[in-house]
């Protein structure tokens, strides 16, 4: 059995490799051993919330059921983003939440995400405790706990939860948004009315558009990996800047009045000089991951912020977050994590605070990007059969060579494998945009090959 768990939960096609059997064995397992009942005390409680994808039905139905039949209270918070998950399991002092979405895939996936108390994912030696519990001969370990009759778990809905997570992030910004006209791209997704109603409780002008999922068109040519619609809209509305949300809205990516795309390091890079300004970033201290632009570095240097470097995954910014009780960390793909403010990446939460570093400032937002230069960066991804063939390769290893010797330190060559698809991902990044391009695609062409 291969390993379950990638960078951000349990993905697959839907009712495919994701099917309602392994859902209801995941919430099995992840109740054994995250919410054990105790003897003579209450019911353990798990918030349970999902993205609008059709096939979240079907499996928010199995994930309920097993949890219940473990002996869980369930709170079934409906469609929210995943941030406001994590938020309630903290707010509810849940001993577990559960969050159907796989994000910015497209609708044929859906994922399963599993917060622990306090809403903080999971770490690699728990998730080895779950899965252990789902290989053959493991169910009447997963299932050692059968309850019967008062003792078994019940099932509400949490009306309210919406209102809580909105009250969360109003809390969060202290700076009116009046003036500010914003396009808000909301993917068809977990975020088509929390993000809307916050930031119009904030005080900004909200033009609200891909707001209307019918449980098939999640991410389709829209949010945050599809930035067409929202740089169109900005430009034609005459707004002061645009926000896109991927699918379970734990990103977001701006376009400032131009149409011109600010991704996740530009965005940390403004959130970071605001804070240091203020006196919140602990330590001058910014996380980032190897995926981040060298622009970020010289900017961030520049600025007198130091730059922490982690593997890719949201994860991963989070542990380095906690151990060095930093105050901002993220990725360029719009995760950004505020760890006074919540335990994940909450793209509402960045557009808030985006905008109210510009409210706050009065300059636009094409004028606060100037705080670094990205350089030119070329992204492949490139299907591959065996992820650890190409990572063996020494065709592959000889190519990244000389790759590099092309570049002669003036940029950056990286071959990453995805954790959630067959996917190999080529990132070369160099002065001259020409070279970066050329130097991806003999780079690709390499791993294509093995």
């Amino acid at each position: 059995m291969s390993r379950l768990f990638g960078t951000d939960g349990v993905r697959g096609e839907a009712n495919s490799t994701l099917t309602a059997d392994l859902a209801l064995a995941l919430a099995e397992a992840a109740a054994a051993v995250l919410a054990s009942p105790s003897a003579g005390a209450a019911r353990p409680v798990a918030v349970l919330g999902r993205d609008p994808r059709a096939s979240g039905e079907m499996l928010e139905a199995a994930v309920s059921a097993g949890l219940a039949a473990s002996g869980v209270d369930v709170l079934r918070v409906g469609v929210v983003p995943t941030p406001a998950v994590a938020f309630l399991t903290a707010a509810y002092e849940a001993d577990m939440g559960v969050m159907i979405s796989a994000s910015h895939n497209p609708m044929p996936d859906n994922g399963i995400k599993i917060f622990g108390r306090g809403g903080h994912k999971l770490d690699d030696a728990v998730e080895d405790r779950i899965e252990q519990l789902l290989r053959p001969g493991s169910e009447p370990q997963r299932r050692a706990y059968r309850p019967t009759g008062a003792a078994i778990g019940r099932v509400r809905s949490a009306h309210e939860a919406l209102d809580r997570y909105l009250q969360h992030l109003a809390a969060a910004v202290d700076t009116p948004l009046e003036g500010v006209t914003v396009v808000v791209d909301c993917a068809n997704g977990a975020a088509h009315r929390a993000a809307p109603l916050a930031y119009r409780a904030a005080g900004a002008k909200v033009v609200a558009i891909n707001d209307e999922p019918d449980g098939i068109n999640i991410n389709d040519r829209c949010g945050s990996t599809h930035l067409d619609d929202v740089r169109r809209a900005v430009v034609e509305q005459g707004a002061d800047l645009g926000l896109a949300h991927d699918g379970d809205a734990d990103r977001c990516l701006a376009v400032d009045a131009e149409g011109n795309v600010v991704d996740g390091d530009v965005i940390m890079a403004i959130l970071a000089v605001a804070m240091r300004e203020a006196g919140e970033l602990s330590e001058d201290t910014l996380v980032a991951t190897v995926m981040s632009n060298l622009g970020l570095h010289l900017g961030m240097q520049a600025a007198g912020i130091t730059v922490r470097t982690t593997a890719v995954g949201d994860r991963y910014v989070l542990e380095e977050l906690r151990r060095g009780s930093y105050s901002l960390g993220g990725e360029q793909s719009g995760h950004v994590v505020l760890p006074d403010h919540g335990t994940t990446g909450d793209g509402v939460l960045t557009g808030l605070r985006l905008m109210a570093r510009m409210a706050q400032t009065g300059r636009t937002l094409a004028e606060l990007t100037k705080v670094m230069t990205v350089l030119p960066q070329v992204l492949v991804n490139v299907r591959v059969d065996d992820k650890k063939a190409v990572a063996d390769s020494a065709v592959v290893g000889e190519a990244v060579r000389r790759a590099e010797a092309e570049l002669a330190g003036r940029g950056r060559v990286l071959l990453r494998p995805s954790g959630t698809e067959p996917l190999v991902r080529v990132m070369v990044e160099a002065e001259d945009i020409a070279v970066a391009r050329t130097l991806a695609d003999a780079l690709s062409e390499a791993v294509s090959g093995v």
